[in-house]
């Protein structure tokens, strides 16, 4: 599969699973709990989504398959990925407040997709 595909298939998803888990976020973090963990169900949500659709859509093919190995990588580096995000988000949220962190995680977001993306096509979803 080529890095041209590959970047547009999981450019195509995270967007739809980045409004889904930003949509959360903001939903929780206003109105229901602090925004460490309405950061983290945001997140969840969106990797529910991302985590299937990359696999049978954006990375299918040779050499890729989704299945219980992918599974597994892909929840470590979603766990790595969640912490630099919450922490980060979590962060601005203390120094600066709500409105801040909310503004400001597309950032921490866009950062975090980055790393998502390499690890997903040359580690997560491989066969070897």
């Amino acid at each position: 599969m080529s890095l041209r595909r590959h970047l547009g298939g999981y450019a195509a998803v995270g967007l739809l699973q980045w409004l889904v888990e930003y949509a959360v976020m903001l939903a929780l973090s206003q109105w229901v709990m602090p925004v460490a963990p309405a950061n983290v169900a945001g997140r969840i949500s969106g990797a529910l989504l991302g985590f299937w659709l990359n696999g049978k859509w954006t990375f299918a093919g040779e050499g890729h398959q989704l299945g219980r190995r992918a599974i597994r990588r892909f929840l470590v580096m979603w766990l790595v990925l969640t912490m630099l995000n919450t922490a980060a988000v979590d962060i601005v949220d203390h120094y600066a407040g709500l409105a801040a962190a909310q503004s400001l995680k597309p950032l921490a977001d866009v950062l975090c997709a980055g790393l998502g993306f390499l690890s997903s096509r040359h580690w997560v979803y491989r066969v070897h």
